[in-house]
């Protein structure tokens, strides 16, 4: 047997672990924070809940209006608890960008992009820290390869309190871009 051998195969699995190691996962990429409109939420009132998707540089993930049928676009959804009503989701307009892999511009998001959902806390919602859950759903990928979709579960918290006048806009910086 030759002497080189075991030094070549362990110096090829250290490089595949190595480039492994260097891959990130979906859910690495896309640091998404939640936020609401109001602090605290009034019974009665209308509000909405943002998801700022923080994405790192080099990656995107596919707009909402995808370019290719075979594309996964972003999706957020809400499990919304007894007392809550919800409309459409607003997403933002994506950025046609050009990409090696691809013979047509795709429609990505990249840095940071905000998500949209109006909320109305009904007459009969509870009072006190209430949660809604959200799925937050996209694939995200560089110029050299695309990472398996993921789904993340996030947790919008806010407190609901029965006063429209304890009601305060909260958030400036994230609320006042529309």
């Amino acid at each position: 047997m030759n002497s080189k051998a075991p030094i070549l195969l362990f110096s090829t699995l250290a490089l595949c672990i190595a480039l492994l190691a260097q891959v990130p996962s979906g859910k690495d990429v896309v640091k998404p924070e939640i936020y609401a409109s109001l602090e605290p939420v009034a019974r009665g009132s209308s509000f909405q809940i943002a998801v700022v998707m923080k994405i790192r540089p080099g990656f995107h993930v596919n707009a909402r209006e995808k370019s290719e049928d075979y594309l996964i676009a972003t999706d957020l959804k809400a499990a919304l608890p007894a007392g809550f009503s919800s409309g459409e989701v607003s997403y933002p307009k994506g950025k046609l960008e050009k990409f090696a892999f691809s013979k047509i511009p795709l429609n990505v998001y990249q840095d940071t992009v905000i998500l949209r959902m109006p909320v109305t806390a009904l007459a009969s919602a509870p009072l006190g820290e209430q949660h809604i859950p959200l799925k937050l759903r996209y694939q995200a990928c560089s110029n050299e390869l695309c990472l398996p979709p993921v789904t993340l579960p996030l947790d919008a918290t806010l407190n609901v309190a029965a006063s429209a006048s304890a009601a305060k806009p909260a958030h400036s910086e994230i609320f006042g871009k529309q």
